[in-house]
């Protein structure tokens, strides 16, 4: 055989080695656990093309404005579908009466202080609740809005603080004493200033409670993974005990209240 031939021969057994052993199905280095991992990366990124939010579990911070109050809170959630989750939720609030404002008081006829006129207690409460969250509107893509509505309830727990006030004798030599309302609506004595936090721990009451949800969230987060959102809802909570805020306004057991809120955090 000639030598060109041969050296033909030899560099075409070369070439068709490769694409002869890719086509065995026999090849020579393989990761299962690479393929398998890059065929899920490769349906979540599908999915998330397509606005579903893809995920294990997430956890998000909050801050709430309420029409009567305001609050922090945590929520820790799971993914069990494409578009349904259930979450766990931890809430601090504080509830005031819609009745309930301060005005500017004065000790000494220059520094002034604002007191809350009428107010017996502050009132504080901790929710936990359990609840599912249902994707009604994808993002549509990485930059879109996902649109979902939640619903939860819980048991809640009920906190009233003494409101506590400095005050004195406004018929006699000045003499600062401890008071609250409704004892110090008398023209005898004049308020200057309240304790706030700093005072009416020792008169604590607790009421047991439960408590509902429901709400709508927008996430506008600009990629899938993190959480960027507010929320808008109602709910409401129903304590064993009354609980007294105001002087001279009947104390209740029902609390309903509408809220906007907004969170951030980060799906995994």
């Amino acid at each position: 055989m000639p030598a060109k031939n041969a050296l033909f021969l030899l560099a075409y057994t070369l070439i068709s080695l490769p694409v002869l052993a890719q086509q065995s199905g026999t090849p020579v280095y393989s990761n299962n656990n690479n393929t398998s991992k890059q065929q899920r990366l490769n349906q979540m990124m599908k999915m998330e093309e397509e606005g579903d939010l893809i995920f294990n579990h997430y956890g998000l911070f909050g801050f709430k404005m309420a029409t009567n109050g305001y609050g922090i809170f945590y929520e820790r959630g799971k993914f069990l579908t494409n578009h349904k989750s259930r979450f766990l939720e931890f809430e601090l609030n504080e509830i005031k009466d819609p009745k309930d404002h301060k005005v500017a008081v004065s000790g000494d006829g220059y520094t002034y202080n604002y007191v809350a006129v009428g107010r017996l207690n502050n009132f504080y409460e901790f929710k936990a609740s359990y609840g599912q969250q249902i994707l009604i509107g994808g993002k549509g893509n990485k930059n879109g809005v996902a649109v979902t509505y939640l619903y939860s309830g819980g048991l809640s727990l009920g906190m009233l603080k003494q409101y506590v006030l400095d005050a004195y004798s406004a018929q006699s030599a000045p003499a600062t004493f401890k008071s609250t309302y409704p004892t110090i609506f008398d023209s005898a004595y004049a308020v200057y200033d309240a304790l706030g936090l700093s005072g009416g721990w020792n008169h604590l009451s607790f009421s047991p409670g439960l408590n509902a949800k429901l709400a709508m969230r927008f996430d506008y987060g600009r990629f899938n993974q993190t959480i960027g959102a507010f929320e808008t809802g109602v709910t409401a909570e129903y304590y064993l005990n009354q609980m007294p805020l105001m002087a001279y306004v009947p104390p209740k057991h029902l609390f309903f209240n509408a809220y906007i809120a907004i969170m951030f955090g980060k799906r995994k």
